[in-house]
């Protein structure tokens, strides 16, 4: 029976707190946390908090549909689950939610290469629905078995992260003392030992590891990408078939140059402010980026999006599918399966109340008319 004076989950700051009173602590600021003094992603949420939505009175707005389409493939859902590496650090079975959403609600879910669950057993869960997000990888050779191992598994959509060059400098991992796969210290057994409902569920299923490689040697999360350039991106481009995604784009110059290399979608990301924080704001460059390109070129845009109201602003502002990374994890770690099913509630009541204040029925229909800067 339903504890009437049970605290429920209802917005993503009610998330955010659960998942921080459930997680290590170390675990819950590598989630939640980003690069240097957070200014930047803190920067980019004040932005999107100033951009005011333009309410519209007297429009018949009673029959409203959350239904989308991404490369011309339907969706139940206006977002997707962006790609984000060892999300089982959320709580054991994550991977395999994130999938089964996925195909639930017929929405993209990244797979990075980085994940925790290998990018078949994603393949399968999500029924088509995963999209395979790649680092830069110097081996020719180990990179075209890569892509062929995709393919195989029936990946339709390849992301191209290029934002990483160096991982970004991140404080509190270093004060953590985090290391994957995990090294435990002093420190570390005592912040597992003050969070049991996470350690012990972990304890009896194993630490989160790469579920790419059989070898933990083989992915180095650490390692140097500085030697991506727009060679490598054409190289890419001519040997992968399907679409393919440039994922982390801040300059309008780079957006127009991928265009011209043949890309088939440009991802405005600032990568949840976790790389740098002195980079341009996110929300600023997708109408920049969306001027420059036209309406050739779809354009993904994810960074610092935490409710229904958010979402309607990237819409509004040019993006042709928008993407979630933070809240997902921080949903299921909250509550695990629950947890996800309320968020996507929330969003999904938000949404549609927004839309009817601003006179839209679908998705497609919300444009820049909608929206100003206050």
């Amino acid at each position: 029976m339903l504890n009437p004076f049970s605290k429920v989950d209802i917005s993503f700051d009610d998330f955010r707190l659960s998942a921080r009173k459930r997680l290590p602590k170390l675990l819950f600021e590598y989630i939640d946390g980003a690069a240097s003094d957070g200014s930047g992603e803190a920067e980019n949420r004040k932005i999107i908090r100033h951009f005011r939505l333009k309410t519209k009175a007297l429009i018949n707005v009673e029959q409203r549909s959350l239904n989308h389409k991404v490369f011309r493939i339907p969706t139940k859902l206006p977002v997707g689950i962006a790609p984000m590496g060892m999300v089982q650090m959320a709580g054991v079975g994550a991977d395999e939610e994130f999938a089964k959403f996925a195909s639930k609600y017929e929405i993209p879910v990244g797979v990075s290469t980085a994940a925790s669950m290998s990018l078949e057993k994603y393949a399968e869960y999500s029924r088509g629905y995963a999209w395979f997000q790649l680092y830069y990888m110097a081996d020719k050779a180990e990179l075209e078995k890569l892509l062929n191992r995709i393919l195989m598994a029936g990946y339709k959509t390849l992301i191209f992260t290029v934002d990483v060059p160096e991982i970004g400098f991140r404080p509190n991992e270093i004060r953590n003392g985090l290391k994957v796969p995990f090294k435990f210290g002093p420190k570390q057994i005592f912040d597992f030992a003050l969070h049991p409902a996470w350690s012990l569920k972990t304890l009896m299923n194993g630490a989160p590891k790469f579920g790419n490689f059989t070898d933990t040697n083989s992915f180095n999360r650490g390692a140097s990408r500085a030697g991506a350039d727009w060679d490598f991106l054409r190289y890419l481009r001519d040997h992968w078939p399907n679409k393919l995604v440039i994922k982390g784009v801040l300059n309008t110059d780079d957006a127009i140059n991928m265009k011209g290399i043949g890309v088939d979608g440009i991802y405005v990301s600032n990568h949840g402010g976790r790389q740098l924080a002195s980079a341009p704001h996110p929300i600023e460059m997708l109408p920049k980026i969306r001027k420059a390109l036209g309406h050739d070129v779809h354009i993904f845009y994810d960074s610092g999006l935490r409710n229904g109201e958010d979402l309607i602003k990237a819409y509004a502002l040019g993006a042709n599918f928008a993407f979630m990374g933070r809240p997902w994890s921080l949903a299921y770690a909250a509550n695990n399966q629950d947890g996800i099913e309320n968020y996507i509630d929330y969003l999904c009541k938000e949404i549609s109340v927004a839309m009817a204040m601003i006179g839209r029925t679908k998705i497609e229909e919300i444009c820049f008319d909608d929206i100003y800067f206050k």
